[in-house]
């Protein structure tokens, strides 16, 4: 198994189009875990994906693990400029 496959990044789209990856994931018969990765504005969006996940369609589901961080970004003109990340872990 790639190490990417059990991971979902989120971006700009409505919160239940993640909900629905993060289920189609972890109703495969091998997948016990998937990551969610998010950076910036979508740190909200990923929050609320583990959450309305858990609490409305499978309230079995653990958060196992919880990881923030700082990227460093080269904007265009040169200069750098720190960006949160979070990496949310759920278990079945």
């Amino acid at each position: 198994m790639f190490q990417d496959q059990n991971v979902v990044y989120i971006g700009r789209k409505p919160v239940m189009s993640y909900v629905l990856a993060v289920m189609t994931h972890l109703n495969r018969p091998d997948a016990t875990e998937v990551v969610l990765k998010a950076r910036g504005n979508a740190i909200t969006t990923a929050v609320d994906t583990a959450e309305v996940t858990r609490r409305r369609f499978m309230e079995t589901l653990q958060i196992d693990k919880i990881d923030v961080g700082t990227e460093e970004l080269t904007q265009q003109d040169g200069r750098t400029r720190a960006v949160s990340t979070i990496e949310i872990t759920l278990k079945r």
